[in-house]
């Protein structure tokens, strides 16, 4: 392999932080106002989230003696993580997002020691109910945004349907046109894209910009000390569950990339990392992190597999989350150009189920009931949350969030009628994992 002078590790650190940048900030813009933020403080959310993607991939990729999976993985904010910390936010209060997170990162760093028995309880029947649940739910959020916002004076305007379109469209073309590292960027491209159309509309502000600063240092529980609820500990911790699940399929389809054969003690301290990461986000005020599959593709596609263009990654992501005018830069895209792009990104959270889905034996009616229960359960909880305006605030948390109550259904239906093929399930299971990771080009 071709030694890398220190100029080359830098630009393709910087293209594995293109790669991961749209994804990376799509989340705090979808949760920052859905939780009542205001432009400084989504600004600021943005800030630390990419801060500390920065850390959390630097702890996996360098690693130490008992955590760090030590391969070119970069590590971002999981969308998996969207609909139940607006939840938590609106309920509970912002705190509770964070101490919710700060917990199931622990239980992550602990579970992490038994993941070989944990995984057995969530095979492909589960995980794809669970993620297309995820895909599903978050559409509505992709809409509204589309149509200009919820609550916007001119939501649904033919204006912000143009935006959405032309968004979504520039996309495609991309996709259809283009192959390799462009394809990686597409929705980065077209956000840029949409905005500039934007601006030119006379719609586009850089007032905000304009009054931050250049530099800010990071602070700890900046919105404030984390309180601790039962019920979002339990959600962010079955949030946490799934994403310990997607990332050891991205460590084994990254070790068949690296020509690396990893070990359980591999895997174990690759998911401690995660949880450490996990409880970093939640100490400065930012989201539980997990590992970004499309990067994986970007290592394929470059040929590049040294950890140091990864590490250089993350020391830019630091870089830029010091630098409080590149956030409220992003905090300029119109939520128009914003929903358009978010069609396509959930879209393919609901395609990444599907294809889970795709190695379950339909054959078997339990199965195909199991599917029904969690995906209509999950579904009809997030659509019509009404149906449980009568109880207690910490049991709605629970059942209104169709995440949360979709998942439960699945592990729990699973466990009754699957129950005695589970110690069957874990050979299998790591190769589904493999192959449901290797392809993810882009």
């Amino acid at each position: 392999m071709e030694k890398l002078n220190p100029v080359k590790v830098g630009t393709l650190g910087f293209q594995h932080v293109l790669a991961m940048y749209a994804g990376a900030v799509i989340v705090p813009l979808i949760v920052g106002p859905a939780i009542g933020l205001n432009a400084q403080q989504l600004a600021y959310l943005i800030s630390i989230d990419l801060f500390t993607c920065g850390i959390a991939t630097l702890l996996q990729v360098i690693g130490g003696k008992h955590f760090g999976i030590k391969l070119p993985v970069i590590l971002g904010c999981t969308f998996t993580a969207v609909g139940p910390m607006i939840a938590i936010g609106k309920l509970e209060g912002i705190t509770s997002i964070y101490g919710a997170i700060i917990v199931s990162g622990i239980v992550v760093m602990i579970l992490s020691q038994f993941m070989s028995k944990i995984m057995r309880f969530f095979p492909p029947v589960v995980t794809g109910s669970v993620v297309a649940i995820i895909g599903v739910s978050l559409i509505p959020v992709a809409m509204n945004n589309a149509a200009g916002g919820q609550g916007s004076p001119d939501f649904g305007s033919t204006q912000n349907l143009f935006l959405a379109i032309l968004t979504l469209a520039l996309i495609i073309l991309i996709n259809r046109f283009f192959k390799g590292y462009m394809k990686a960027i597409s929705v980065l491209l077209s956000l840029i894209a949409g905005t500039v159309v934007a601006y030119f509309m006379g719609i586009v502000s850089f007032t905000e910009v304009s009054n931050a600063s250049w530099f800010h240092i990071v602070q700890p529980f900046y919105f404030g000390f984390p309180t601790f609820s039962f019920s979002a500990i339990l959600t962010m911790t079955l949030v946490a569950l799934v994403s310990m699940i997607e990332s050891t399929g991205v460590f084994l389809a990254l070790g068949d990339v690296c020509d690396r054969k990893l070990e359980s003690k591999d895997i174990k301290k690759g998911l401690r990392a995660e949880g450490l990461a996990v409880i970093i986000g939640g100490i400065f005020n930012a989201f539980p992190y997990t590992s970004f599959s499309q990067n994986v593709g970007l290592v394929v596609l470059t040929k590049v597999r040294t950890r140091n263009v990864v590490i250089s990654a993350g020391v830019i992501l630091m870089i830029l989350g010091l630098l409080p005018k590149i956030a409220a830069l992003t905090t300029i895209i119109p939520m128009a150009v914003l929903g358009g792009a978010m069609i396509p990104m959930f879209g393919m959270v609901i395609s990444s189920g599907v294809r889970m889905l795709s190695a379950v034996d339909f054959s078997k009616n339990e199965n195909l009931l199991i599917i029904a229960c969690a995906i209509g359960i999950g579904l009809g909880s997030a659509v019509v949350p009404a149906i449980f305006g009568t109880l207690p605030t910490s049991v709605r948390l629970l059942v209104e969030n169709g995440i949360v109550l979709g998942s439960l259904t699945a592990i729990l239906l699973n466990l009754v009628f699957n129950y005695k093929d589970l110690n069957k399930l874990e050979s299998e299971q790591v190769n589904q994992l493999k192959s449901d990771h290797s392809v993810d080009v882009i």
